[in-house]
């Protein structure tokens, strides 16, 4: 197996340039490889039109470190390179938690961990209800999420209503509790694969995979958060 090295040298620099949340760098990093090739590979979302009805949805329930994410964003052309210079500052656009007022291509803010896929289930019947059967959702999560009890009901509730939304769980071992069978047997009813959260062609495989009446679960295991 051919592990792909981070996405480019570009990339992490521009991640350099955000200072002052250091203390949540393993949380972005941890979420880069997935991040690149979602946007690069995957999305259906045009920078110019990022509110076009019929765009895929991207949620980045992994709130808390959004170097990554703003660092891809901008490299994708939804924003200015330079706006990265002023992370976290009294009038950036760009806080420590991603807002949706402020940030073009961000969908929802988040920050407070639990709520991402039980507002990407209500995005996905949404679209269900509208006609809209091409856009996908996707939910990007971390391990420690699934402690939250709304985490839970909305995998239920995925899985009961055969929702085709894909939930992606990084597995960095930063969850407080553990759980017999690993994080795929936390969601009963839905499809799962467990890739290499670095291997762009795993991840690539993992995400393009489509259900239209089953979710579709990616763990994306990486290097501990605390090594």
């Amino acid at each position: 197996m051919t592990v792909t090295a981070l996405p480019t040298d570009a990339l992490l620099s521009l991640i350099a340039r955000m200072t002052g949340d250091e203390k949540h760098a393993p949380s972005s990093y941890s979420t880069l490889d997935v991040l690149w090739v979602l946007y690069d590979r995957i999305l259906r979302i045009d920078p110019a039109s990022p509110d076009a009805p019929d765009r895929d949805r991207f949620l980045l329930s992994k709130g808390h470190g959004p170097a990554a994410y703003y660092a891809v964003l901008a490299r994708k052309g939804f924003f200015p390179e330079d706006w990265l210079d002023d992370m976290g500052g009294w009038n950036s656009r760009l806080g420590n938690h991603p807002d949706r007022a402020n940030v073009p291509g961000v969908e929802i803010g988040t920050g407070s961990l639990g709520h991402g896929l039980g507002i990407g289930v209500g995005m996905a019947l949404g679209l269900r209800a509208q006609g809209y059967l091409e856009p996908r959702v996707f939910v990007l999560l971390g391990d420690a999420e699934l402690d939250e009890g709304s985490s839970h009901e909305a995998i239920a509730y995925a899985a009961a209503t055969h929702l085709p939304i894909t939930a992606i769980v990084i597995d960095n071992q930063s969850a407080t509790h553990g759980w017999p069978g690993g994080i795929a047997a936390r969601f009963p009813g839905w499809i799962t694969s467990v890739i290499n959260g670095r291997d762009h062609e795993q991840i690539e495989h993992a995400l393009a995979r489509r259900h239209a009446d089953r979710p579709n679960l990616v763990v994306a295991t990486v290097e501990p958060k605390w090594g």
